[in-house]
C-alpha cells in the first residue's frame, strides 16, 4: 500500500489551521504531519517532519508565505483571502501548485488535493517523460475542465459555529473566535449575501440601529 503524502499545514490562526488538518486528513492520500503558525515554527518543522507538501497562508506575523514557499523547495498549495492578480501571480511565479481563495469550500482544497497526487504519480521516478506525459501532469493539476467552486471559507464556519441558534453583533463574534470586529463583519456579510444569516436591526437608547445577525433555519 502507497504511503499517504506528508503535509505541512502552516496558518497563524490556529482555529483556520485545524480546520484545514482536518480537511487533508480526511483524505486517504495524505496525512498532516504538523500544524504550525509562523514561518520560524514552518522552518523547523520542515527540517524535522520532512513533508511533502505545504499548505501555506501568505500574510504570516513573522515573514510572506510566498516568499517561504519558494525557499522550502517543497511543492506548496498557498491558500490566502488575497485575491489581487499581483499577488496570486507572484505565487505562481514561485511554484506553488496551487492557489485557494478564502472563502473556500471544503471540496475545493478536496479536489486540489486529488489532483495534486494525480499529478504527481504521473511524474514520479526517474523514468525519461515525454511532453504528452508532462502536458496530462499539468492539465490534471491545473483541473483543466474542472470547476472550483468557492463558497464557506474556515473562518466563516467559525463565525457559523460562534452563533448558533441565538443572534449576536459583528463584535460579539469578533470577541467568541479571536478576530477583529471587521473581519466578523466581512464575513457575516458575505454569508447574509448568500443567504445563510440573515440581519436583523435593533434600536439602542440612542436611537442608533445595531445590526444583529442570526443564522436562517
Amino acid at each position: 500500500m502507497t504511503e499517504p503524502l506528508r503535509v505541512l499545514i502552516l496558518d497563524d490562526d490556529f482555529r483556520v489551521g485545524q480546520l484545514h488538518r482536518a480537511i487533508v486528513d480526511d483524505h486517504s492520500g495524505f496525512t498532516v504531519v504538523d500544524t504550525v503558525r509562523s514561518c520560524v515554527e514552518a522552518r523547523d518543522s520542515l527540517r524535522s517532519s520532512r513533508p511533502d507538501l505545504l499548505a501555506a497562508d501568505v500574510f504570516l506575523p513573522d515573514g510572506d508565505g510566498i516568499a517561504f514557499a519558494r525557499d522550502s523547495g517543497v511543492d506548496t498549495i498557498l491558500i490566502s483571502a488575497a485575491d489581487d492578480a499581483q499577488t496570486v501571480r507572484r505565487a505562481l511565479r514561485s511554484g506553488a501548485v496551487g492557489y485557494l481563495i478564502k472563502p473556500f469550500e471544503t471540496r475545493a482544497l478536496t479536489g486540489l488535493l486529488d489532483r495534486y497526487v494525480r499529478s504527481r504519480n504521473l511524474l514520479a521516478g526517474d523514468r525519461a517523460l515525454g511532453q504528452e506525459d508532462i502536458d496530462r501532469a499539468l492539465a490534471i493539476l491545473h483541473g483543466a475542465g474542472e470547476p472550483v467552486s468557492l463558497s464557506r471559507s474556515a473562518t466563516e464556519q467559525l463565525v457559523l459555529a460562534a452563533l448558533g441558534d441565538g443572534e449576536a453583533s459583528a463584535a460579539e463574534i469578533g470577541e467568541r473566535i479571536g478576530i477583529s470586529r471587521a473581519t466578523a463583519q466581512r464575513h457575516l456579510a458575505a454569508l447574509a449575501g448568500r443567504a445563510v444569516v440573515e440581519v436583523r436591526l435593533r434600536y439602542g437608547t440612542t436611537g442608533r440601529p445595531e445590526h444583529r445577525y442570526a443564522a436562517r433555519t
